[in-house]
């Protein structure tokens, strides 16, 4: 008999398939989507590969690939090196419509409006985030435009910015794969914003914008035609999720921004509070272990930290 666990590495060496489209939790309240095998998944690396050729190849962020793989070498993993791919992760806690961006998690969440004959579904790509002194705003929005072959018309700041490194640019940058907004671009209601795509695509799963939403260019090129006027946005930083699966209770940490950096007390206090209000607000005997290991790590992968007798009713499928 072949181990499934086996299977999913072979299958992941020889397919280079992105997953980036998870059926939506079955049961009602859980929020871990994930692919059809549970084990972790891993890939070989060829010769040539870097760990960010392989993030992209998967559809991950640059960021999530680090984090999965500590001990890997980022530009050299070298041949036949195994590498973990994540495959599963917390929706974040919002309403489940339009797109949700977690700026800690740099990714992107869309919930596609299904008709009643069509299985419900959750798209997420990864993303880049403003950096350091260009923070990304929090809150809710909306699309308010959407442009194909956008041009770029750079603000005085950002004129500015690169005249102190000498590079003076122009005061509209036309169409075309030189340009940074990339090929697609959706306007948010927050002035200025901008989800686009980039002619520098390494750098997607980073803070290296100027406060816009950057995307691979395929994964925009896919989202752009299903994203419609008016579609809300929400936009939060939840470097701590949890939620259910069946009758396990999982968390995921991730890293907090540079600038909102958390103690491990803090991280435990606010993790407690998750995990009491996701369990009718009484604290479970946790998995103290896996607790610690996931505050500590914070390497973004969902470990269960408690499991309950029983499916209750209301954990039913709809």
């Amino acid at each position: 008999m072949i181990n499934k666990a086996f299977l999913s590495l072979v299958l992941l060496s020889c397919n280079a398939v992105s997953a980036s489209t998870f059926l939506y939790p079955e049961f009602t309240g859980d929020t871990l989507i994930r692919d059809d095998i549970e084990e972790a998944h891993y890939t070989l690396a060829k010769q040539e590969d870097t760990l960010l050729d392989i993030a992209r190849n998967f559809d991950l962020g640059q960021n999530e690939i680090l984090l999965a793989n500590p001990e890997v070498d980022r530009w050299m993993p070298g041949e036949n090196t195994k590498v973990r791919v994540p495959n599963s992760r917390l929706l974040p806690d919002t309403p489940h419509e339009g797109l949700v961006l977690n700026l800690s998690e740099y990714r992107l969440y869309f919930y596609p409006k299904q008709s009643n004959d069509q299985l419900k579904i959750v798209i997420t790509h990864p993303i880049s985030i403003g950096r350091l002194d260009w923070d990304t705003p929090l809150g809710k929005t909306k699309i308010i435009a959407k442009k194909e072959n956008p041009t770029w018309t750079p603000p005085q700041s950002i004129k500015d910015e690169h005249a102190e490194k000498g590079e003076i640019l122009p005061d509209v940058v036309p169409a075309g794969v030189d340009n940074p907004l990339g090929l697609f671009a959706l306007r948010l209601g927050v002035p200025g914003y901008l989800i686009h795509s980039t002619n520098k695509p390494y750098g997607v799963g980073m803070r290296v914008s100027h406060g816009c939403i950057r995307m691979y260019p395929e994964d925009i090129e896919k989202l752009f035609p299903q994203v419609k006027w008016g579609m809300p946005v929400y936009i939060v930083n939840q470097a701590i999720k949890v939620g259910w699966s069946r009758n396990k209770l999982y968390l995921e940490v991730h890293p907090e921004l540079e600038g909102k950096e958390k103690s491990y007390t803090e991280r435990l206090a606010i993790a407690l509070e998750l995990i009491e209000q996701a369990n009718n607000n009484q604290l479970p005997v946790l998995n103290g272990a896996v607790l610690r290991n996931a505050l500590e790590q914070k390497n973004g992968i969902p470990v269960a930290v408690f499991e309950r007798a029983f499916l209750s009713l209301d954990d039913r499928a709809e």
